[in-house]
């Protein structure tokens, strides 16, 4: 199965049927629209472009209207795409299974199911290193007051004469691409579009996130 795009609702927590608290993360997945089919000897490699997020016209951009407008024209009416705001792309080796106009939803997942979860983290922006890499930071004594939380001597002597690349430094935190393997799917709405998956997902409410069978 190819991935699918949703977004990350909230967290809460669920009774299973021996009475334990299970933590979960709502996503809401789906519908998806297959936009665009790639073939190997058309595209030069196989994949398959997907759109989510119903919005209102006036939000996209001319090239985005464009181009759906153009993707409507080889459907029929009752097939035709509403105005989205999301599109990506991603590799399979199938893409035969899939047709253009075709919608994806929460369906594609059942309870027990294990998932990788794909998202944008949490930026927290500028932080130092003992907040960034767990440094212990310097000793409290010997007539130190303002190094407590620095992150010491970075150089290499006098050969290299540098600071080696890589050296863990303060820097921006957060705001990466970051996956989460192995979740398990506890629950299925499928009326409300929704997955209860099992633990916790990158990213703040509202957040774009891949979703794909382990």
């Amino acid at each position: 199965m190819v991935k699918m795009l949703g977004k990350k609702i909230h967290m809460t927590a669920v009774f299973n049927d021996k009475r334990n608290q299970i933590p979960v993360t709502v996503l809401e997945i789906g519908p998806c629209y297959i936009t665009q089919i790639k073939l190997k000897d058309k595209d030069g490699y196989k994949a398959v472009q997907m759109a989510y997020g119903k919005t209102k016209e006036h939000r996209l951009k001319k090239p985005q209207l464009a181009y759906l407008k153009k993707l409507n024209t080889g459907l029929p009416p009752e097939g035709e795409l509403p105005p989205l705001a999301k599109l990506m792309e991603f590799r399979t080796d199938e893409p035969e299974k899939y047709t253009l106009g075709q919608t994806l939803t929460v369906d594609q997942f059942s309870i027990g199911d294990r998932i990788n979860v794909t998202a944008a983290s949490k930026g927290k922006g500028f932080a130092g290193v003992v907040k960034r890499y767990n440094f212990k930071g310097g000793p409290k004594t010997h007539g130190q007051s303002d190094r407590f939380r620095a992150p010491g001597s970075i150089g290499a002597s006098s050969s290299p004469s540098r600071v080696i690349k890589g050296v863990r430094m303060p820097g921006h935190m957060g705001n990466r691409r970051t996956t989460i393997r192995n979740l398990e799917v506890v629950d299925v709405i499928k009326e409300k579009n929704l997955l209860l998956v099992r633990g916790s997902v990158p990213g703040s409410r509202n957040t774009i996130v891949e979703v794909s069978k382990g």
